[in-house]
């Protein structure tokens, strides 16, 4: 009678093992975004920001969302030497309900300085969708566009 060899796998590798398994089972649990809200949502980011003596900047654009299950938030965020290098700057709750709403969202960058000029600006409008007890994002839509960072 021959012994088979056992792997044994170290704690810290079942550990990593168990957490890619549980990553890629909540990205595949995610649910798509329906091709009625591809049309209907939008997010656009205005053409002007702001930057107070204090660093604080303040971004703002519109939304429209519609049939939402949790609640939807419009994110902003902002770069201007490197496009590898976003600062966030805040985040809005969104009201879902068909009709197109302002948003602001004010934030004190964290790593970078930015300056007036030119810069770059991405906002997103999200959703924490309940999946089975779970807070799941569903994206509603995305915006990017160069805008005009002024002192205010």
């Amino acid at each position: 009678m021959s012994v088979r060899p056992q792997l044994v796998r170290p704690p810290l590798l079942r550990s990593a093992l168990a957490t890619a398994v549980g990553a890629a089972l909540f990205l595949l649990a995610a649910p798509a975004l329906p091709a009625s809200a591809e049309t209907s949502d939008a997010v656009t980011v205005g053409p002007v920001g702001r930057i107070a003596e204090d660093g604080t900047v303040t971004l703002s654009g519109t939304y429209r969302c519609t049939d939402s299950t949790g609640p939807v938030f419009v994110s902003s965020s902002v770069s201007q030497s490197s496009p590898l290098v976003r600062q966030s700057i805040g985040g809005t709750r969104a009201v879902c309900d068909g009709v197109e709403h302002s948003w602001v969202n004010t934030g004190r960058p964290g790593s970078e300085d930015l300056e007036p000029g030119r810069a770059h600006v991405e906002a997103t409008l999200m959703e924490l969708s309940p999946v089975g007890g779970l807070p799941l994002p569903r994206f509603h839509a995305a915006a990017q566009q160069d805008i005009t960072l002024t002192k205010s």
